[in-house]
């Protein structure tokens, strides 16, 4: 089994209910969920004219190959309603994969670790509640080491 974790994010609708609904599926596409961090509530990045978003992580494990994986993540996605009309615009549910295990992938359709893990606090504040000492596979910083050096965004009220 394969140690993963996996960045949520909604914009759209009931945005807790759409990070739930897609957790829900998890044990369907082949993953397990071992950990939730506290959700967070971030102003958008890259495309600004769109709703604040709930974003969390989550620690899973799994049988499935990254590219799999990636093709269920997808899947709940689009059954959640995930139209990509925008790039970086509005969505019911994001789902990107962080890490797995320690693996370093780079294809054209799937990167790991996700390319811009180390310059976003709405994923790095919830990662370092869970993992703090987890280490980039390239970099060998520690998830903590690299959110005191992230880009300042305004970050993050945490809501539970």
């Amino acid at each position: 089994m394969a140690k993963v974790y996996l960045s949520l994010g909604s914009n759209l609708g009931d945005r807790q209910a759409n990070m739930q609904a897609a957790i829900d599926r998890f044990p369907a596409a082949g993953i397990q969920l071992l950990r939730v961090s506290p959700v967070y509530e971030t102003e958008p990045v890259d495309y600004l004219d769109q709703p604040s978003f709930l974003n969390l992580v989550v620690e899973v494990e799994t049988e499935l190959a990254p590219s799999d994986l990636l093709s269920q993540t997808a899947a709940i996605e689009k059954e959640l309603g995930r139209v990509r009309n925008i790039p970086k615009g509005p969505r019911t549910i994001d789902i990107d994969i962080l890490f797995y295990d320690e693996a370093v992938i780079e294809t054209p359709t799937l990167t790991i670790p996700h390319p811009r893990v180390a310059e976003r606090r709405f994923v790095l504040v919830p990662l370092n509640d869970l993992e703090p000492n987890l280490r980039h596979p390239v970099t060998k910083q520690t998830v903590q080491e690299l959110l005191s050096i992230a880009p300042p965004q305004n970050m993050a009220i945490r809501i539970n």
